[in-house]
């Protein structure tokens, strides 16, 4: 499968549409390295080795960087790679749109996110109601808010956040929760247990909930928000369980970034941030169900690039 150029000219037009977005609210576009000597600590996300160093599954240390020596708005759009997932809603090379701001937390970085998808579309498309896999889906902000634990208990009767099952979280958000949300309107899940973010400010009034959201739009996982974790103990901590977690896993186990855990001990700035696919994006806008369709030259068992 081959993007047709038609569908070519809307990526073009996505990507342009989301420069002009943050452009015009004064951020700073940026690059940070693809190779790195030490990704973030993850118990599910992995990064591809590249000889004595490994591809970056995300910017986003490198950017928290960047805060630290001043930075203020940022962001940044860019390759990004994770073994192990290729279908028809992943490919192992991805192209990831980074952004972060200071004096912000994740409610902060939600209208931005509603903000940005309305005015892409409007831009694109002439509209911010679309047609996705059949399902008419307006986009107008606000979207409606769903905390991760009322979605468990209404449709995996239990909670994640008073019992704490990492394997029970993830087997029953794919199988219960991601089914069960709504497609005639984005949905956001917001108020993570904090077991499940570990990059994450966990929130003041309870400790056990994370400040992380995450927004579905047609059934596709879009973007994936922060309050950051600025507290350099807590973040040694949150990745030494990581990979503690990966370890028990059978999985390899990346050092520990130094680099990021001095800049931390410098200071970064109260600040949130997300993660959006940019891949995802083009999707919606093209009404396609598969990445191959609107990204050239994906990869596929037996088939060369």
């Amino acid at each position: 499968m081959t993007p047709s150029l038609d569908t070519l000219r809307i990526r073009s037009a996505v990507f342009r549409a989301v420069r002009e977005f943050f452009y015009a609210r004064d951020f700073t576009e940026v690059e940070t390295p693809v190779r790195i000597h030490a990704p973030a600590l993850e118990t599910h996300i992995d990064a591809p080795p590249s000889g004595t160093a490994w591809l970056r599954a995300s910017p986003e240390l490198h950017m928290k960087r960047l805060l630290v020596d001043g930075g203020t708005r940022i962001f940044q759009i860019g390759p990004c790679f994770r073994s192990g997932e290729c279908g028809r809603r992943h490919n192992p090379e991805f192209t990831m749109l980074e952004w972060y701001r200071t004096d912000a937390d994740y409610t902060d970085i939600l209208a931005d996110t509603e903000a940005l998808v309305a005015r892409v579309f409007d831009t694109v498309t002439g509209n911010t109601v679309i047609t996705y896999g059949g399902q008419r889906i307006d986009l107008t902000p606000p979207w409606p808010r769903l905390t991760v634990r009322d979605a468990y208990r209404r449709w995996a009767q239990w909670d994640p956040v008073k019992d704490w099952d990492a394997n029970r979280f993830d087997v029953d958000m794919v199988e219960r929760i991601e089914p069960a949300l709504p497609r005639d309107t984005p949905c956001v899940l917001i108020d993570y247990p904090a077991p499940a973010a570990s990059l994450a400010r966990l929130n003041d009034g309870d400790p056990r909930v994370a400040e992380r959201w995450e927004v579905y739009i047609g059934g596709l996982e879009l973007g994936n928000a922060y309050s950051e974790l600025c507290d350099p103990t807590a973040q040694r901590e949150r990745f030494l369980q990581a990979a503690d977690e990966r370890l028990a896993l059978g999985k390899s186990v990346y050092p520990l970034d130094e680099v990021f855990l001095r800049a931390l001990e410098r200071g970064m700035p109260p600040c949130g941030g997300i993660a959006l696919g940019m891949d995802r994006l083009v999707m919606l806008a093209c009404d396609a169900a598969d990445i191959a369709a609107i990204r050239p030259f994906c990869e596929r068992p037996g088939a060369l690039l």
